[in-house]
């Protein structure tokens, strides 16, 4: 796939790093700096996001390359548009964090909100590759010396599954963020958000004219969508989305799609052919 985008992007992918197994974030990135000079600065960014952004994310990128250059780890805080609890969110004061915090509850997002100093946080960030290795191996050694025994491994890009699973599992932000004092954030305006989930993707098609494949509202209902290609027929049922699959049709209340990993844990236990 990122071949295929890649090439419709006439971008040429130079180096290739391709995981086995998922060892979340952290060790990711740092495969990826082990793959290129320790000057090289890195902007790194999730698949699923959305970002709309023009000129606003040019100028964010732009200064986030500068505190790179100058040897911090830089994230992106997102001016929130409200009190969203599905998003982790950077405590910050200027440029400085001050600390990081986990998805809150509704009422702790509306208390972030009015204090006026916290930010969406958007996942991506930018450093240099060196630098990152250099606080990695400050804060976790472990994962840094597991990540470069894997990647002495690479062969036609691909590490080698048993040297993968070695690598202690951890996220960017415990394992670097929230230890480092080398970390910086570039608020930012540009419209951003994660589409991680079924509600993401709703709020943003209510933005953009619902111009999201296969969700469309449904007829004869108030806020009620479905992801699907079929002609749904409703009446006087509200806030509810419908998810279809191949096999399974899910219909959650909108605003509750974060209940998905555990309807897919419950059904992986009673019908693991559904999911597999």
């Amino acid at each position: 796939m990122a071949e295929t985008q890649a090439a419709e992007m006439e971008i040429s992918l130079n180096q290739k790093v391709i995981e086995p197994v998922g060892r979340n974030t952290a060790p990711a990135i740092a495969l990826a700096c082990l793959s290129v000079d320790p000057e090289a600065v890195m902007f790194v960014t999730p698949s699923d996001h959305m970002i709309d952004g023009g000129q606003a994310y040019q100028n964010a990128i732009n200064r986030a390359v500068e505190l790179a250059q100058e040897g911090n780890v830089v994230t992106f805080g997102i001016d929130p548009l409200g009190p969203e609890t599905g998003f982790g969110y950077i405590e910050a004061r200027g440029e400085s964090v001050v600390s990081f915090r986990e998805k809150p509850d509704l009422k702790t997002a509306k208390e972030f909100l009015a204090s006026g100093n916290f930010l969406w946080n958007s996942g991506m960030f930018c450093f240099k590759a060196g630098v990152f290795l250099e606080e990695l191996e400050k804060h976790h050694y472990e994962m840094l010396k597991a990540c470069k025994q894997a990647y002495s491994t690479i062969e036609n890009g691909f590490v080698d599954l048993e040297s993968m699973l070695t690598i202690p599992a951890d996220s960017i932000d415990y394992a670097v963020l929230e230890k480092s004092d080398r970390v910086k954030v570039v608020p930012s305006s540009f419209y951003w958000t994660d589409l991680g989930t079924f509600d993401a993707l709703i709020n943003y098609a209510q933005l953009n004219q619902n111009r999201v494949d296969m969700l469309r509202p449904v007829e004869g209902c108030s806020n009620a969508y479905a992801f699907t290609n079929k002609k749904v027929v409703a009446n006087g049922v509200d806030n509810i989305m419908l998810v279809e699959t191949k096999d399974v049709m899910l219909v959650l209340p909108i605003g509750e799609s974060n209940r998905v990993k555990s309807v897919y844990n419950s059904i992986k236990e009673n019908d693991r052919s559904l999911v597999e």
